[in-house]
């Protein structure tokens, strides 16, 4: 019986031993067909995987895959990018890219085009906004539950090419087909520049592109030519791009010999630019605008402009990078990002937030910012003296997490206004402006231009109710309270979404600045300024 009791144990042993054994009689007697000298324990592994594995490995996947991790491990701005995916990312910085020349979003499954470039492709072949792309050489898309990335692979393509499209338009039977030959599409920094009043320009830049010095400078010069003498710059959002492009628009407001940035790496000797000519806003009133998304390229420009006591930083704290990429290609058209040098500001800051080599922490800490109160009360945030610099006319500037701003403009914690952030922030309002745009496209585009359209039209009582029925559907609630602000911040937001359908960022730009509390701070300063 003890015997009977003793077997299942000694199989187990049999079994470690034999496990065991195994392992150590293969122990040693392969060796890698690989430069031990000359090679590395990565080589060594792959040789073993390649040789061993008990299936064929796809090796340009784990190399990809093994690249990728490597950059992880680095800081969180180090990057691989693979060869299929290379034109995707660098094209938004280049200027340009090769597509139809359409503004699209998925609206229920299907590929709704929004605008309709001027001078490109899809306008020279007569697509128009509102058009609902059904196929793509004949492969249907509606209903494909596609994101806009596969959308964007499916349309764009190498200059000179064909893609055909079949598309339906609203009170015509059956489809639409067209034949589109790709183009270059240019893709522009300045969102919009506009005068707000008779002497006051307003100029958005949304990123920092091999052509956002030309473009910031034919805008400067379309403002001047409408009266401009001051200007609001604003970069709130703006995630960065070039370093030379923040160079040379920063060129554009200091005087001649003021330093804009300098970089420092491990192996990138100290690197300092200044301005190098007069320039085209060095002595007009300015405000510059900022938030927690912008970063990188913005933060130079907002620093080199904060350091030499130049023009107001107004809004809240940026998102912290201060960390230099250099983009290196590698034998198959492939990139890594790699992190040569930081950049300091011309008092000495290194405004990159801290990084533990905890990713999700470091990604997450522009949430943590709602959570410690420091978007609501800016007197939350304390920086250890350490971190304080002094600017040649006196003031404390902060480095250590981002640019803090000289005038801090808080959000409104107001719990009137919950019910319409709640419809805001999940895109009802956007899409309730896209649809009432599709369903009255005719009667819209009568107006003209943006001042007919702000003269003429209003949101009625009957479209705020299909709002809120639109919102009860997908579980939003509101007291009376909070309808009747919901009702009055409507009219604006709204009439800015739609106008922005009808005349893109021209439109809505104009129309929402009223609501825009950063905005109307800057314009504040201009016209009653207050010490911060």
């Amino acid at each position: 019986m003890e015997n009977y009791r003793l077997r299942p144990i000694m199989v187990v042993l049999l079994l470690m031993v034999g496990i065991l054994m195994g392992l150590y009689i293969n122990k040693g007697v392969r060796q890698p067909q690989v430069n031990v000298e000359g090679g590395s324990k990565f080589d060594e592994v792959m040789w073993y995987v390649g040789t061993d594995y008990v299936e064929a490995p796809d090796e340009t996947r784990l190399e990809d895959g093994a690249i990728a991790a490597l950059m992880e491990e680095l800081d969180p701005h180090c990057a691989y990018v693979p060869s299929e995916e290379f034109n995707e990312v660098n094209d938004p910085l280049m200027g340009s890219f090769d597509g139809i020349g359409v503004q699209f979003r998925m609206e229920k499954d299907s590929i709704a085009i929004v605008s309709v470039i001027k001078g490109g492709p899809s306008e020279k072949v007569g697509l128009l906004a509102g058009d609902r792309i059904i196929y793509v050489d004949d492969s249907l898309v509606a209903g494909k539950k596609l994101t806009n990335d596969d959308v964007m692979r499916k349309l764009k393509g190498p200059k000179n090419t064909k893609v055909r499209v079949k598309v339906k338009r609203t009170g015509l039977d059956g489809l639409l087909d067209y034949t589109i030959t790709r183009a270059a599409i240019p893709t522009y920094s300045v969102d919009v520049a506009y005068m707000i009043d008779e002497t006051t320009g307003y100029l958005k830049l949304s990123k920092f592109s091999a052509t956002t010095a030309d473009e910031f400078r034919q805008a400067i010069k379309k403002l001047k030519r409408e009266g401009m003498q001051q200007l609001v710059f604003d970069l709130r959002g703006n995630t960065g791009g070039f370093l030379k492009a923040a160079v040379d628009v920063a060129d554009e407001f200091l005087p001649k010999g003021s330093m804009i940035v300098y970089t420092e790496g491990r192996n990138r000797p100290r690197q300092t630019m200044v301005a190098r000519r007069h320039g085209m806003v060095e002595d007009i009133p300015l405000v510059v605008l900022i938030d927690g998304e912008s970063a990188s390229a913005s933060e130079i420009v907002a620093g080199a402009l904060q350091d030499n006591d130049r023009g107001t930083i107004i809004g809240r704290r940026s998102y912290g990078k201060g960390l230099v990429q250099e983009q290196i290609m590698l034998s198959d058209n492939s990139a890594i990002r790699l992190t040569v040098s930081r950049y300091y500001t011309p008092t000495g800051r290194c405004i990159q937030k801290p990084y533990d080599g905890n990713l999700e922490k470091y990604l997450l800490e522009s949430y943590e910012r709602y959570e410690t109160g420091e978007v609501f009360h800016p007197d939350s945030i304390h920086f250890a003296d350490s971190l304080k610099f002094t600017t040649p006319k006196g003031k404390t500037v902060y480095g250590g997490g981002g640019i803090m701003p000289d005038i801090y403009v808080p959000l409104v914690d107001d719990s009137t206004e919950y019910y319409f952030n709640r419809i805001a922030n999940k895109g009802l309002l956007y899409q309730y402006a896209f649809e009432y745009t599709d369903k009255h496209r005719a009667q819209l585009q009568r107006y003209k231009t943006v001042a007919a359209y702000d003269k003429a039209f209003s949101v009625t009582d009957a479209m705020f109710e299909e709002l809120v029925k639109l919102a009860d559907a997908k579980g939003i609630k509101g007291t009376d309270e909070q309808k009747v602000v919901a009702r009055r911040e409507t009219d604006i937001l709204l009439k800015a979404y739609i106008a922005r359908n009808l005349y893109d960022d021209e439109g809505f730009y104009p129309l929402y600045a009223p609501m825009d509390e950063v905005l109307q701070r800057a314009l504040q300063e201009f016209h009653e300024p207050i010490a911060p």
